[in-house]
């Protein structure tokens, strides 16, 4: 039986998002491998990886909030704003930088726009940034939308400080270094980086890639929906229907809590569509 749900992986540095999709494909024999939430080579931590029917779930498996701890360094910047890039920039750390930090951060979780990096996967005139930095283009990426929810300061050292940050889908870490050592007058850039969560999956329920158990330790479509997804229940009628692709009336469905989309189970437990309200009306979005 081929297997299906979804695998949280403990990423390792050094290697793609992509590579650890690969990897995946060969030890469970499946061309259908899929992740959510691409993390950059040197970061490590919270991969979601869907497997067979599961890929369906991917846009809206890592919707919410995601959690990272990031270790900057002051005084140098690069080209990618990580340790992965070549340097661009030195500037000298002001002494008194930690009893400034506090403020740099609190003005940070007030952040409501966010200018990625131009090392990123974002189009631009027509190609990913990333393609047009390597080509030496000169090009400014518009701020876009982002949401803050915490940071913490975990700990100062000799031209650098580690935080925690709780964030909303599409901030980006690396920005953050730049951001924050603009404040305190310096450069700066990330030198490690790890997703400690990616609601509702956390590093603590991770694999390594070479673990043994790898079939073992997949969710199933259910649990990983249900954990993800707010969930509505379909009557025998309801689930007819869903299933043909029909509308479904208010009287065959339950527990709707707002027009967000939704996962749908069947009376037997069993997933059968994710599906959203329109107009006191609900209509499939996707099948399973």
């Amino acid at each position: 039986m081929s297997v299906r749900g979804v695998l949280i992986v403990d990423k390792p540095a050094g290697v793609t998002s992509h590579d650890v999709v690969q990897r995946l494909r060969k030890r469970l024999k499946t061309r259908a491998v899929g992740h959510a939430g691409t993390l950059d080579p040197m970061a490590t931590g919270v991969l979601v990886v869907a497997i067979g029917t599961a890929t369906k779930l991917v846009p809206y498996l890592t919707l919410a909030d995601k959690t990272y701890e990031v270790t900057v360094k002051l005084g140098v910047t690069t080209d990618s704003l990580d340790a992965d890039g070549t340097e661009t920039e030195r500037r000298e750390v002001p002494a008194d930088f930690a009893a400034r930090l506090p403020e740099a951060i609190a003005r940070e979780v007030e952040r409501l726009e966010q200018v990625p990096p131009n090392v990123s996967a974002i189009h631009h005139e027509g190609m990913r940034a990333h393609e047009l930095a390597r080509q030496g283009k000169e090009f400014q990426l518009a701020a876009r939308p982002v949401k803050v929810r915490s940071i913490e300061v975990l700990g100062t050292g000799e031209n650098e400080f580690s935080a925690r940050l709780t964030v909303e889908k599409g901030y980006y870490v690396r920005a953050f270094a730049r951001d924050v050592a603009a404040r305190l007058e310096t450069v700066g850039h990330v030198t490690s980086l790890r997703r400690t969560r990616s609601h509702p999956f956390t590093v603590e329920e991770a694999c390594i890639l070479d673990a043994p158990d790898l079939a073992e330790r997949v969710l199933s479509l259910e649990t990983a929906a249900a954990r993800a997804m707010p969930v509505a229940h379909l009557n025998e009628q309801g689930a007819r229907d869903a299933a043909c692709g029909r509308a479904v009336a208010n009287e065959n469905i339950s527990g709707v809590v707002s027009d967000a989309v939704h996962a749908w189970f069947d009376p037997a437990g069993k997933l059968l569509a994710l599906g959203e309200r329109r107009a006191e009306r609900h209509f499939v979005v996707r099948g399973i």
